[in-house]
């Protein structure tokens, strides 16, 4: 899923404070605009995640122009896809057992097909698609 959400970025004596005012808890920081920027953009692809997986209501998204950023403030929209995000965070391998017809199982063998490398193929494929 893609999404997008106005965050408020503070100036502090060393880089920029992070607060999404969408959620409650979603905040971070960076030694400079760059890093503040990244760090948004994982913070933000974190919570909706943690969301996604608790099936929690996920709020809609302000806009922009209806924030008040205060003095050494901005706003500006931040973009997150959170399967990317679980693509690069959760990529342990997980061990299946599945049952396939044994002809089957004899022809990939003798063919030298690697039946993992398959399976995951076919389930991003159906999963994309």
């Amino acid at each position: 899923m893609k999404y997008v959400y106005p965050a408020i970025f503070t100036a502090e004596d060393e880089g920029y404070s992070v607060n999404f005012p969408d959620f409650e808890s979603c905040y971070t920081c960076g030694d400079n605009l760059e890093e503040s920027l990244a760090m948004a953009e994982d913070i933000l692809a974190f919570t909706l995640y943690r969301l996604e997986i608790e099936c929690a209501s996920i709020p809609a998204s302000s806009k922009l122009e209806d924030l008040n950023p205060g003095e050494n403030e901005f706003a500006n929209y931040i973009a997150c896809d959170t399967m990317e995000y679980r693509k690069r965070k959760h990529s342990k391998a997980v061990k299946k057992t599945l049952t396939i017809p044994s002809w089957l199982n004899e022809e990939g063998t003798a063919r030298g097909i690697n039946f993992s490398q398959v399976l995951q193929e076919a389930l991003i494929e159906r999963i994309s698609g």
